[in-house]
Order: structure tokens, then C-alpha cells, then sequence
């Protein structure tokens, strides 16, 4: 890395710092206002409060950032400007391509990080501190989830399972499983106590099994002698511990990659609900980029601030900044109400920013 973009790097990531700590702080100190009577009544070991709050933030990380990215662009290119030392970068035949080069990759970076938080920690975060304020803090255990109900229409099975762990779904107490024929009627029942998913297949636990016939009345077993395994392997079974775990949770608290699976083991939703879920899987994906955004519009507006008046280049960037978060919900009303495509509502606000901000920066070059 050049001794220059150490020094940019250096120059940003100070008040990028300082505005991310100071966002989550007040993040956090208004919600400790609103918990501290059940945190008080429950004390709640450390580590409980610390995941909580973790988990409340989570999902707001992205915008935190964005603003933490905006007022940070702003004050680094206010101060090379007001110092002249753009100026002295541009004069010595360096691009603002490359004098901004920095800024702009911490802004990606911070994208992955959001996307990744996203994925893989905000969804099972975000629930568990909805979990853990629901109860007071007085319980931090398992997650148990009764009667659940599952169907797999491409392979017509109908699962009832009684009593499943959410944090340990590879266990499920009182299983049932209705196998149906091609003409939607009932072949045979299956019940065990207990089923165990290992090896990529579940495995009952001394099964029961009960035929029918072509008009539902019972009829004796086919195959005796099942009835006395105290253990069956069950290899043509499709369905995975995820699959009831995605059932029994909040839409909101699902992952893209959760998302998509249910959207393909469930063929039978509506247009209506499927073009609405389809647009929350795209704005999922969407929304860890606000910050590159941002970033890209903000840093010409520091410039326009370092040359001019501080006061009117911060209006234009909040303005700005704000402007983006009504058209990302004016997108989301659109695609939700469907009036245009839910891809439509989820990319183009950014798409359109983006553009904004790649034009602000052409005319500073």
C-alpha cells in the first residue's frame, strides 16, 4: 500500500470509528432505558445482556455503518480540502480515483462485513433477543416448539412432530408422518417416539405403522415384521432439521439461503405472498451495499464542503442520505403492493444512488 493511502486510510477510519461507536452507544443506551426494570428484576448473568444487545443491534448494523460511512466521508474530505492537500495530491498527478481509493474500499469491506452479518448472524441473533425481552430475561434456555405441522408436497408427507428444540432440531420428540399416494389419499401412517437426524438421514426409534386403503380404511400391515425394529434408518426422507426450524420461525428471522429453501419446498404459496417474499430475499441482498452508496456520494459533497461552506455541504449530504432511505421505502411499498417487480423495488434505489454518486464524482474530477 502507498505511504498516501495509508495516510487517507488512517484519516478515515479515525472518525469512522468514532461515529460507529458513538451510533451503537446511543442504540444502546435507549434500549437500556426501555429494559432496565426487567434487567434489574432479573439479573441476568453478563453474557446474556452482552448477547442480547448484540442481537438487537444486528439487524440495524448496515444503516449504522451507512451513516457512520457518510459523516466520516465527510469529515476526512472536508479536512484535505480545507488543509489544500487534495489540491497538492491533484497537482502531483494523482487521480481522485486513487486519492479516494481507500475510503471506497473500506466502504466495500464494511459491505461484506454487513452482508455477512446478515446471513449467518443477525436472523438466529435478532430472535433471541425477541425471545429473551419476552420472558423478561428470566429465561435464557432451550427454544421449544410444540405441535408443528410440516408438508412436503413434492414427496406428499405430512409431518406432526410434538416437541422440537429449536437450538437442537436434529431431536424431535413424538413424530408422525402420513404418507400419501399420487390421488391425495392416505397409504400409511408412521409414529415413533423419538427421531434423530445423523449422518444425513433420520433414523425412528421403534416406528409404528398403520396402512390404508384406497378409501381410507385400515388394512393390515404389509410388512410385519417392521413393527419389531427398536431402530429404522429412513434414507428416503427429503427433509432436513432446517426445514421445521424454517417453518416454526419468523419469516424476518430467516436467511437468504432459508429463505430460498422455503420458497422451493413450498410450491403452493400464492403470487401475492411469493413476489412479496421474493422481494425481502432481494432487498436482503441489497441492503449490506447502502454503505458503498453512501460512501460514494458523500465523498463529493466533503469535497464541495472543504471548497465552500461546511454547514451547506452537510445539509446536501443528510438530505441526500435520507432521500435514499425514502426511495429504499418507497421501492418496498411499490414492490409490496406490486406494482412493479419486487427485483425493481429492491435494486433500484441503490442503483439509482449509485449513479448519483458516480456522476457527483465525475464532476469533481
Amino acid at each position: 500500500m502507498r505511504i498516501l493511502s495509508r495516510y487517507v486510510l488512517a484519516a478515515f477510519l479515525l472518525p469512522l470509528a468514532y461515529c460507529l461507536v458513538t451510533f451503537v452507544s446511543l442504540y444502546v443506551v435507549i434500549e437500556l432505558i426501555d429494559a432496565y426494570g426487567d434487567l434489574a428484576a432479573a439479573r441476568p448473568a453478563p453474557w446474556v445482556v452482552v448477547l442480547y444487545f448484540a442481537g438487537y443491534l444486528a439487524p440495524l448494523f448496515e444503516w449504522l455503518l451507512a451513516a457512520a460511512l457518510l459523516l466520516a466521508s465527510l469529515y476526512t474530505m472536508w479536512q484535505l480540502c480545507r488543509h489544500s492537500e487534495v489540491t497538492a495530491m491533484r497537482a502531483s498527478g494523482l487521480g481522485l480515483r486513487t486519492i479516494i481509493g481507500p475510503m471506497v474500499g473500506t466502504a466495500m469491506v464494511g459491505a461484506a462485513l454487513a452482508a455477512a452479518n446478515l446471513e449467518f448472524f443477525a436472523p438466529s441473533a435478532a430472535e433471541y433477543a425477541k425471545r429473551v425481552k419476552k420472558e423478561e430475561f428470566r429465561s435464557q434456555g432451550a427454544d421449544v416448539r410444540e405441535n408443528i405441522n410440516y408438508y412436503n408436497t413434492e414427496g406428499r408427507r405430512i409431518w406432526r412432530i410434538n416437541r422440537m428444540d429449536l437450538y437442537a432440531p436434529e431431536a424431535l420428540d413424538g413424530v408422525q408422518i402420513t404418507f400419501e399416494r399420487p390421488n391425495g389419499t392416505r397409504e400409511v401412517d408412521v409414529s415413533c417416539k423419538r427421531a434423530e437426524y445423523k449422518d444425513g438421514m433420520w433414523w425412528f426409534f421403534y416406528p409404528q405403522y398403520t396402512w390404508y386403503d384406497e378409501i381410507g380404511l385400515q388394512v393390515e400391515p404389509r410388512l410385519p415384521q417392521l413393527a419389531r425394529l427398536p431402530l429404522r434408518a429412513m434414507p428416503t426422507l427429503g427433509e432436513t432439521p432446517d426445514d421445521f426450524v424454517n417453518e416454526t420461525r419468523e419469516w424476518s428471522f430467516l436467511s437468504v439461503r432459508a429463505r430460498l429453501r422455503y420458497l422451493r419446498v413450498h410450491p403452493s404459496l400464492g403470487a401475492s405472498e411469493r413476489r412479496s417474499k421474493w422481494y425481502d430475499i432481494h432487498y436482503r441482498l441489497a441492503a449490506p451495499w447502502s454503505g458503498v452508496v453512501i460512501t460514494l456520494f458523500a465523498i463529493p459533497m466533503g469535497i464541495a464542503t472543504g471548497r465552500q461552506s461546511v454547514f451547506k455541504g452537510i445539509l446536501a449530504a443528510i438530505g441526500l442520505f435520507f432521500a435514499f432511505f425514502a426511495a429504499v421505502n418507497g421501492g418496498m411499498i411499490l414492490a409490496k403492493r406490486e406494482l412493479v417487480p419486487a427485483f425493481v423495488g429492491a435494486w433500484a434505489p441503490h442503483a439509482l444512488f449509485l449513479a448519483t454518486g458516480l456522476a457527483l464524482l465525475w464532476r469533481q474530477r
